[in-house]
């Protein structure tokens, strides 16, 4: 939408789709997995009708008069309706490419966010350390007595957002709308909090959606955190095992445990999941939906879905607790968990029921 001033919708798995909004009349789809750059922003723009760009084999848009089915644009599409889009572009094939890729990605936001903006002042009680160019400060945000380093890359603070007193930031970093960073808090980029999130302690390379919480002491690193997700105080993420070997991650696609090609990789954790205080994770820890864990050893390192228990062993988290504490935690925010959700949660629970009880 910012981009290409235009309604956006989005075409996903059916499950997904009631969520999602779409989008009616002449239609510009857009592979997801692409983040644009300025060059390719102009191609999109510049496509005709039944025109289209690939990369690789990969459709990356296609520009179509009529609605065309997730099928029809992955298989039927003609390579003379297709050009090939032969610069760089930014792509995300595997889930650790979030956060691997996530320093180039910042860096093109910031540009992008910025262009014709002016920041506001940083506070006198703050230290900034590199070119002021590199900081943006909405007008709104609230910042107190902290530093920041945009000698690696830029520093971006949405509005509404706060950092408290004694935060120490190095870019890329990226904190939206409504977030906070508690006190004392260590961010090391490439970091991005999504917006309404409550961050603390050591943070590094890592990614959070949106009003996902954690709020307390803990190293976390090279991770992502969906949605509404909360980790317990003092919760510890392993990044780097000891031996310095290659770390071994969950595959969805193959049922079992594959290299991932990774010497650092942290916690992949999905919505509405939590941990309880010192909870201690394994390197490349693969945590399902709506999963709830606690105990102080090292759980496993695949958690699937609607999961409930400690390193110990894990029951079934029975669906309509799981509403009921969801509905809760969206109370908080002010959000309501409507049937919309329960559905897309419905859905998830019984098509991961087959991985639980699985080691």
């Amino acid at each position: 939408m910012h981009v290409l001033t235009s309604p956006v919708g989005a075409l996903t798995e059916n499950y997904l789709q009631e969520a999602l909004p779409t989008t009616q009349g002449p239609i510009i789809y857009i592979n997801a997995r692409f983040s644009p750059s300025q060059a390719l922003i102009n191609a999109i723009h510049a496509l005709e009708d039944e025109q289209g760009l690939r990369k690789g084999g990969q459709l990356v848009a296609f520009r179509s008069t009529r609605k065309r089915s997730r099928e029809e644009l992955t298989s039927s599409i003609g390579a003379n309706e297709l050009d090939e889009w032969s610069d760089d572009i930014l792509e995300i094939s595997h889930l650790p490419d979030l956060f691997q890729l996530n320093h180039l990605a910042l860096a093109q936001d910031f540009q992008l966010l910025t262009q014709g903006k002016q920041s506001a002042p940083l506070p006198h009680h703050c230290t900034l350390i590199g070119d002021p160019e590199k900081l943006f400060i909405h007008p709104s945000a609230k910042l107190y007595a902290s530093t920041f380093n945009v000698n690696e890359g830029p520093i971006y603070i949405d509005e509404n957002s706060e950092v408290m007193e004694g935060c120490h930031v190095r870019g890329p970093f990226s904190l939206s709308s409504h977030a906070t960073l508690k006190m004392g808090a260590k961010i090391y980029g490439a970091t991005s909090i999504g917006p309404h999130c409550k961050v603390g302690g050591e943070v590094g390379n890592s990614i959070l959606l949106g009003y996902s919480n954690k709020g307390h002491d803990g190293y976390m690193g090279n991770s992502i955190i969906g949605e509404w997700c909360n980790l317990g105080a003092d919760t510890n993420t392993s990044n780097l095992k000891n031996n310095y070997s290659e770390i071994k991650t969950w595959s969805y696609a193959k049922d079992e445990y594959t290299n991932s090609g990774l010497t650092f990789c942290g916690l992949m954790m999905g919505d509405y999941s939590k941990c309880g205080i010192n909870t201690m994770f394994n390197t490349g820890t693969t945590v399902g939906v709506n999963a709830n864990i606690y105990g102080g050893d090292f759980p496993s390192k695949f958690i699937p879905s609607f999961s409930w228990g400690s390193p110990d062993g894990f029951v079934e988290y029975q669906i309509e607790a799981a509403f009921d504490t969801a509905e809760k935690v969206c109370a908080r925010r002010k959000v309501s968990f409507d049937e919309k959700k329960r559905s897309i949660l419905g859905h998830i629970f019984s098509i991961t029921q087959k991985y639980r009880g699985k080691k």
